[in-house]
């Protein structure tokens, strides 16, 4: 909506992941360093932690561009809270195997075949397990078992974990001690620095044509990293609406004012859930904190029937606000596009 009024190219601040886009912060790129490093070993796992939005996913998309399908066959699975062997169905259909009511050792005997058959072809494979922390020890074992599987003294297969913060308390359990002492490298991707901030909304900006309009004062962009606390996620949130508001109100430069302006808008947009069911308000407008793993309030007790009701009152009247809130943001737009 607002590229063309901006002569931009294309959104820079998309919040889907783009390798495209990557941008190589002292952090990301120590990261990359250790899955290309991993890589070139053909062996074990590495790890790569990090809050929400910290850039994970976008990391393996990079490499993923780097390795040739000639060589490789790379698959990719989510994981949510599974029993070891629903992981090993996932495992199989990430290998393009029909999977039915397949027992366990079945399922073993199949992926080791079809492990054994890429080794033939002269590809090794490679396993990326995202959101890792929701996998139990005995789940994490399993992918422990997958790793001895070998053809010639060479291991057929490799394995990078993704998770967040709380991965890192799991791999430090007692019983996962063998499966540790397969890792190769480990490594917990941080936020941006102040600095940093500013160079990845430059750097977003200019690969999509920015030719400085609008113009971003020096206070906007700590504004910017004091919202978003330095996640690459919230800043493309936080500065996709800082365009569009700039597009809806014809400015052509963006200062704090208005950064705590878009700020405050989101915040309204996504409201906490009262204090009385449970959880506080959210602190600003880009803490999505209120919420755990599964979708539900964090810090709440589902076995209340009535605090359930009271919380799901208070989701849909605050998704209720959040529509209305983008019917009037269209209108404006509608409006601005009219009188062009």
């Amino acid at each position: 909506m607002y590229e063309a009024y901006f002569k931009l190219d294309r959104k820079p601040f998309q919040l889907s992941p783009d390798p495209r886009c990557f941008f190589g912060s002292r952090i990301h790129k120590r990261a990359l360093a250790y899955l290309q490093y991993g890589l070139s070993q053909g062996e074990g796992f590495i790890a790569i932690t990090g809050d929400v939005g910290t850039g994970k996913t976008t990391l393996v998309r990079m490499l993923f561009n780097d390795i040739s399908e000639r060589d490789y066959f790379a698959a990719q699975i989510v994981t949510t809270q599974l029993h070891a062997d629903d992981l090993l169905r996932m495992v199989a259909m990430a290998f393009g195997m029909q999977v039915g009511s397949d027992s366990k050792a079945n399922l073993l005997t199949r992926i080791e075949r079809f492990l054994v058959d890429k080794s033939r072809e002269g590809k090794r494979v490679l396993l990326v397990i995202d959101e890792a922390q929701n996998l139990p020890p005995h789940a994490l074992e399993e992918l422990r078992m997958l790793s001895n599987f070998q053809l010639a003294g060479r291991p057929l297969l490799q394995s990078f974990l993704l998770g967040q913060n709380q991965f890192r308390r799991t791999l430090q359990m007692a019983e996962l001690e063998q499966f540790r002492q397969r890792f190769i490298a480990a490594c917990h991707l941080t936020p941006l620095s102040l600095e940093e901030t500013e160079e990845y909304i430059r750097y977003r900006l200019e690969l999509a044509g920015w030719k400085n309009d609008p113009a971003f004062e020096t206070e906007a962009f700590a504004e910017i990293y004091r919202q978003t606390q330095g996640i690459p996620r919230r800043i493309n949130s936080l500065a996709d609406r800082l365009l569009l508001y700039a597009f809806l109100e014809e400015r052509h430069g963006i200062d704090a004012e208005v950064v705590q302006a878009v700020a405050r808008e989101l915040g309204e947009e996504i409201s906490a859930i009262p204090e009385e069911v449970g959880v506080g308000p959210v602190e600003d407008g880009l803490n999505r904190g209120i919420y755990d793993g599964q979708g539900l309030p964090a810090h709440y007790s589902w076995g209340n029937i009535e605090l359930r009701v009271s919380a799901l009152e208070s989701r849909i009247q605050s998704l209720e606000k959040s529509f209305y809130r983008e019917v009037s943001l269209l209108r404006r737009a509608v409006k601005h596009l009219m009188k062009e």
